[in-house]
C-alpha cells in the first residue's frame, strides 16, 4: 500500500493481544493485528475454556471464536466493522475510534446494539460495555467487560 491513511494509526493501540474480561462469566482473548499491509484491522477472539461458573445462557450462546475486519472510508474518516462469529451470526457494524474512545453501533429492526469503550492513559486497559435496544431509543447493558493487556514478560 502507498501511503496509510492517517486515520488508521489511531487504531494501532489496539494491535497486539488483549485478556477480556466479562464479570460474573469469566476472561477470553483477543488478538488484534493489521493485514492486507495495513489496509484492515483484524481482530480474532475466543475462549480457552468456558468456565463452569458461567452463567448457563453464556454457556448456551457463547460466540467463540469470533472473527471482525475493520476498515475505513477514507471520505468520512469512520471504521465499519464486519463480524462473524461461531453460532452463524453475521453482522455489520459502524464503529469510531478517537480520543480514547470506542465506539460500536448496528441499527437493526428489534435488536439495535452499541458498544462504548474507554482507553485508559497508559494504552493498556479498555472499560466498556455492550447495550442493546428493541427500539433505537430506550438502551438497556446487555453487559461489561475489560480489555487489558497481560503484564509485559521480563
Amino acid at each position: 500500500m502507498e501511503s496509510r491513511h492517517p486515520a488508521l494509526s489511531r487504531l494501532d493501540v489496539l494491535v497486539g493481544r488483549w485478556t477480556v474480561h466479562v464479570p460474573g462469566v469469566g476472561s477470553a482473548w483477543a488478538d488484534f493485528a493489521w493485514q492486507d499491509e495495513g489496509a484492515y484491522l483484524r481482530q480474532v477472539s475466543d475462549i480457552d475454556a468456558m468456565p463452569d461458573t458461567a452463567p448457563q445462557a453464556w454457556r448456551d450462546n457463547a460466540p467463540f471464536p469470533t472473527t471482525a475486519l475493520i476498515g475505513l472510508d477514507d471520505a468520512t474518516e469512520q471504521f465499519t466493522m464486519l463480524y462473524a462469529d461461531a453460532r452463524g451470526v453475521h453482522r455489520v457494524y459502524q464503529m469510531t475510534f478517537a480520543g480514547g474512545e470506542w465506539r460500536i453501533w448496528r441499527d437493526a429492526p428489534g435488536f439495535n446494539q452499541r458498544f462504548i469503550g474507554t482507553l485508559s492513559p497508559d494504552g493498556d486497559t479498555i472499560e466498556a460495555r455492550w447495550e442493546q435496544s428493541k427500539d433505537g431509543m430506550t438502551w438497556d447493558l446487555d453487559f461489561e467487560l475489560t480489555y487489558s493487556r497481560p503484564p509485559a514478560r521480563s
